[in-house]
């Protein structure tokens, strides 16, 4: 079993006093992050005794941004899926909190680096006892946020609450990010009911749970009774009953005879007969005489069925509320692993939440750079391969069978009742390129 982060990481409570300015007062709000692991204390052996996982591992990054100095390294480290057509599950026991009456913000971050074909990216909350060991598809859960991915049709951005035991569901078909770069995604839901869903700090779909998730009858409905009036006018124009044909209107013929038209000099009357010009339209005929038209002064509208209360919808002032959480975990199935998570957050501040998204993305540029760096690389090996695989057969010999290795070793140790496996840490240099300086 492999675990998540550190467990001096997990649970800490961080106060933000954040100034509010009300009727010339200053008071201050308490915003409290329930849950915030960047992996930034992990070193070397994936450990602790609050967080437990499987087919996941420790993953560390070297991302390398540019200062006016020179080049600095900076360590990036996060947890990546680690086998193939696998599922891949790791929990977190956190302090147990509840969102009634509060702002709950979930948010993290993810990079899909690995063409995932076919696979889920998801965050899931928990209520309840967990067995963090046996955590998996089967577990209850209250919240799963995050995108889910197959083919080039489902690019799906999961939103699925529970109520009383059930999951709902959102409504709505939102689209998650499908490129290889890193994308935040966040979740907040307010005491209202009220919600709103961001891709990288920029709003993509808000509403509320009363009508974008299918938990409660909803409040009204159409009057199946209700019939429209026999006096209702939908008809917004009506004919002028004033307007009078003009006299002789029927008597103007739709053509005439060409005036321009001559007769052939070479017309013979005794073969031909005789000759009549042609005819054609006629620019002073209108067509049939139609009264105008004039704005009916009976106008309603387009009748519609009218709304009533839904007599068997109930409220329920607390639908926003979940069962108080007290484990956050990933659990996703990916048949080409390699998703790395990242920047995980729980807290009732949207504001520090958008915080860490734009610290993070300081180095946005960079990691663009780097990636297409590793794409130029990745195709020269690609090619490389090719070329040696044709020289291996040209020469009459066997395919050229090329195995990638990975590193780790299940110890089946068992720390405070937590599974533990050792992984290797990967590290991955990708660096901007500076004058005179090669990529190593």
């Amino acid at each position: 079993m492999g675990v998540l982060g550190d467990s001096r990481k997990f649970g800490p409570k961080r106060l933000l006093l954040v100034p509010l300015f009300l009727s010339f007062l200053l008071t201050f709000s308490l915003a409290e992050v329930i849950f915030e692991e960047r992996f930034e204390a992990m070193g070397g052996r994936v450990g602790g005794s609050n967080q437990t996982g499987r087919g996941v591992k420790e993953r560390q990054d070297l991302l390398n941004t540019r200062l006016e100095s020179g080049l600095e390294i900076q360590m990036i480290k996060c947890i990546q899926t680690a086998t193939d057509a696998r599922h891949s599950a790791i929990s977190a026991k956190i302090p147990e909190f509840s969102n009634k009456n509060r702002t709950l913000v979930l948010q993290y971050s993810i990079k899909l680096e690995q063409d995932i074909e076919c696979g889920g990216g998801y965050i899931k909350l928990l209520s309840g006892f967990v067995n963090q060991k046996k955590f998996g598809g089967d577990t209850p859960y209250s919240v799963m946020f995050g995108p889910d991915i197959c083919g080039t049709q489902t690019k799906k951005l999961h939103v699925i609450v529970s109520y009383q035991g059930q999951n709902y569901p959102i409504k709505k078909d939102l689209q998650c990010e499908t490129d290889k770069l890193t994308h935040f995604y966040t979740f907040i839901l307010r005491p209202d009911a009220t919600y709103s869903i961001l891709i990288d700090n920029r709003e993509r779909e808000s509403g509320s749970m009363y009508t974008d998730w299918d938990i409660l009858p909803p409040r009204k409905i159409k009057d199946t009774k209700a019939k429209k009036p026999a006096d209702w006018e939908e008809r917004e124009y009506i004919e002028d009953p004033n307007d009078v044909k003009p006299e002789g209107y029927d008597s103007i013929p739709a053509e005439i005879p060409d005036p321009k038209a001559k007769e052939p000099d070479n017309w013979d009357e005794e073969e031909d007969g005789i000759w009549k010009p042609p005819k054609i339209p006629n620019p002073a005929y209108k067509g049939p005489w139609r009264r105008k038209k004039i704005k009916n002064p009976n106008y309603k509208g387009k009748w519609k069925t009218p709304w009533i209360d839904n007599p068997e919808f109930v409220d329920d002032p607390d639908l926003y509320v979940l069962k108080p959480i007290k484990y956050v975990g990933i659990e996703v199935w990916q048949v080409k692993a390699g998703a790395v998570f990242d920047n995980i957050l729980i807290c009732d501040d949207p504001e520090y939440a958008k915080q860490v998204v734009d610290e993070v993305f300081a180095h946005r540029e960079a990691e663009k750079e780097a990636f297409e760096e590793a794409e130029k690389v990745r195709k020269a090996r690609e090619e490389e391969l090719k070329e040696q695989e044709r020289k291996v057969k040209g020469e009459g010999g066997s395919e050229a069978m090329i195995d990638i290795i990975e590193i780790g070793s299940d110890t089946g140790t068992d720390t405070e009742g937590i599974a533990a496996t050792t992984w290797m840490i990967i590290m991955r240099r990708t660096m901007m390129i500076a004058p005179n300086h090669k990529p190593f």
